[in-house]
């Protein structure tokens, strides 16, 4: 462990849905794994999030009659992409990549369990008032820092870093241990709100030479 103490990893979603051949597959999505495993030992806790949608999830396309993926619909949350199904609870999309070590992982959480609304954020689904209680689970174990990769980096990536901030705790991004889907111009925007909350930006060298 090179990290303090105070430091944790958290690593987003890296699930074969969101890799090459998933169903919402991410452009290189597995590319990053190698680069995780090698990060990973440099922290003393890590933890790992999954998505994990009923069939039936209020984001899936597949659940709006009329409705495209990728189209954008008004949910009572405000609103919401529809997305093709993915990770869904049990399938084989929504396990973690084969590669990726998690044997140093202290906490597996799911998210975007409840049917009614998603949750791209490890600590606040996207109703912005449910919480997942990772923040607290952070602050009992006094980690003060959060450094976060995965996949996506514009949509679960960014929604954790700034809800990071949001709560109270520093936040780096390690950018090239993560990937993007950029739908529309997402990524550049993710990367604009995430320096506006105080969210920093490194490379995987700079997380390995700490």
């Amino acid at each position: 462990m090179t990290h303090p103490a105070t430091t944790a990893l958290l690593v987003v979603d890296v699930q074969n849905d969101f890799c090459t051949g998933g169903a919402l597959g991410v452009p290189h999505g597995e590319d990053i794994v190698p680069l995780i495993n090698a990060i990973v030992p440099h922290y003393g806790t890590v933890v790992v999030t999954q998505d994990w949608h009923p069939a039936d999830h209020a984001s899936f396309a597949s659940q709006h009659p009329g409705r495209k993926p990728f189209e954008t619909v008004a949910m009572p949350y405000g609103p919401q992409v529809l997305w093709p199904d993915h990770c869904v609870m049990g399938s084989l999309g929504a396990a973690l990549h084969d590669d990726l070590d998690t044997t140093r992982a202290q906490l597996m959480l799911r998210k975007g369990c409840h049917r009614a609304v998603d949750s791209y954020s490890a600590m606040l689904e996207a109703d912005r008032v449910t919480r997942t209680g990772l923040d607290g689970w952070l602050t009992a174990r006094g980690i003060t820092e959060v450094h976060v990769c995965g996949l996506a980096t514009d949509f679960c990536v960014a929604w954790t870093a700034m809800d990071a901030r949001r709560f109270g705790f520093g936040a780096t991004v390690i950018a090239d241990a993560c990937r993007a889907i950029d739908l529309d111009g997402s990524l550049a925007r993710a990367w604009a709100e995430m320096a506006a909350a105080g969210v920093r930006r490194v490379a995987a060298a700079d997380m390995l030479a700490a």
